[in-house]
């Protein structure tokens, strides 16, 4: 059972942003958010978003991402940084899919972290947004957030994960990163955080330490 601080936070949350599930990696299909993703490593979702654009046009299926030159995946994606591994993960991932899964993307957190560059974070967004399966997705923004609302002392984001799954009711699970990601974006920005318009102010210990001071 949630605690009262924590159910304050979520409510302050729902009021703030909603209910709605909303992911930031324009996608048709769960091949297509498994690649995003694996590109959305140290890069915006918004640069993401512009690659993806032509590059699903260019590799219409994963057999076509399983068959691509090494080199010209890079090029096309060299704008998301750190290309020459992504790219190398991408053709191999899709290999296994292709020889695995038969093309298809499973929703087990086992199988999916067993592709390459795959980990639990983008295994989390694959379950949570496309096959509606409970999952947190700890990114920097929920890393950060969550360390300064108190709901975890934690720095590994797996630890950070099994403490929020502790501490969050699992219908929020999800929408919780939805949320975070956008309070980070629009208020709790990290080297300039808009301390006065956050909901979550009474709970974040950055917030309350600035408040002392005064």
């Amino acid at each position: 059972m949630a605690s009262k601080k924590v159910e304050n936070i979520l409510c302050a949350l729902d009021e703030a942003y909603g209910t709605e599930y909303r992911c930031y990696l324009d996608h048709d299909s769960a091949w297509q958010l498994l690649i995003a993703t694996i590109l959305s490593a140290q890069c915006t979702d918004a640069r993401v978003n512009l690659v993806t654009k032509d590059l699903f046009l260019k590799y219409p299926d994963v057999n076509a991402f399983a068959c691509a030159d090494l080199n010209e995946l890079e090029q096309d994606i060299r704008s998301t940084g750190f290309y020459h591994n992504k790219a190398k993960n991408i053709i191999a991932c899709c290999k296994k899919l292709v020889n695995d899964y038969e093309g298809e993307v499973p929703s087990d957190i086992e199988k999916l972290t067993s592709l390459p560059g795959v980990g639990r974070k983008t295994a989390n967004v694959i379950r949570g947004n496309i096959y509606n399966e409970p999952s947190i997705v700890v990114d920097t923004h929920v890393k950060r957030i969550s360390n300064l609302l108190g709901l975890t002392k934690e720095s590994d984001p797996v630890k950070i994960e099994f403490d929020l799954m502790k501490k969050l009711p699992k219908d929020h699970w999800i929408i919780y990163n939805i949320h975070i990601i956008r309070l980070g974006r629009e208020i709790c920005i990290a080297n300039r955080p808009k301390c006065s318009q956050c909901m979550l102010k009474d709970y974040c210990s950055h917030c309350l330490a600035n408040t002392k001071k005064r």
